[in-house]
């Protein structure tokens, strides 16, 4: 591609999302209609198409601050972070931090949050397929003390931690129709747990060690690390009770000991 084509497609792309951009010179029409009018059409089709992806994958932030509120707010986004990527699905994965520092939703503290809640069910959704470890794997594993410090766990790709400061999982379920939104208390903390299973995308609420814990490892941290940390969040934080809940979801994929080179995947 020449310089010139490139810098015409750029301008052209920066037009189309900005609606205080004039239309770019140079466009004709079919039927000698006005390129500009012909134009305006065409950003508003792009415009409201992305607002409208990013209001299917985040639907209860929608619902807890209006429809025409997000609308706006996700229009502004759209102008400010056009979409990377030909796949819509994960368009809005920085969504969640502009929300943070968008001022005007101030008022509502923890929709981030729950916007990342969302994202990362949306994430899970898409996650690749790996068969968990098999459980004598596992017990085997964890029979040997001598390797446990340096244990690490890795996780089915479709899991997820959220350590929130506000009951992000009460909001979303409440909108599934799991109990009432005004007996929410949104400024309790909670740690939830997204992963799939099969088809179905879970939303697990976690005792707060017990999310650090998983957090820790799914960045790749030793066990001793993740009990470390998840005992200083949490001073009530049992190993036994987190490893009884990675095996009850099934969601281990591999257990690492030591080197790289010892690795246990089946």
């Amino acid at each position: 591609m020449s310089a010139a084509m490139h810098s015409t497609q750029s301008g052209f792309a920066r037009a189309l999302l900005d609606p205080a951009q004039a239309c770019p010179g140079g466009l004709h029409t079919w039927n000698g209609s006005d390129p500009a009018r012909r134009f305006a059409v065409y950003r508003n089709n792009v415009t409201v198409s992305l607002v409208d992806a990013l209001a299917d994958t985040f639907p209860v932030c929608s619902a807890l601050v209006g429809e025409p509120f997000f609308r706006a707010m996700a229009r502004v986004f759209v102008a400010e972070r056009p979409p990377q990527s030909r796949v819509l699905a994960f368009y809005g994965r920085d969504f969640p931090a502009f929300v943070e520092d968008f001022p005007p939703a101030a008022s509502v503290p923890y929709l981030a949050d729950v916007a990342r809640l969302e994202m990362m069910r949306q994430e899970a959704c898409h996650a690749a397929d790996v068969e968990p470890l098999a459980a004598e794997v596992i017990a085997g594993l964890l029979a040997a003390p001598a390797q446990l410090p340096a244990l690490r766990i890795h996780a089915h790709p479709s899991v997820a931690v959220l350590n929130s400061r506000y009951a992000v999982h009460s909001l979303w379920a409440a909108h599934q129709g799991e109990g009432e939104l005004a007996a929410v208390a949104p400024m309790l903390a909670q740690a939830v747990m997204v992963l799939r299973v099969g088809l179905d995308v879970h939303s697990i609420v976690l005792a707060r060690g017990i999310g650090v814990f998983i957090e820790q490892f799914i960045q790749g941290a030793e066990l001793v690390v993740a009990q470390q940390a998840a005992t200083a969040s949490d001073p009530d934080f049992d190993l036994v009770t987190a490893l009884g809940s990675l095996l009850h979801w099934q969601i281990i994929t591999a257990l690492r000991t030591g080197d790289d080179d010892h690795e246990h995947t089946d």
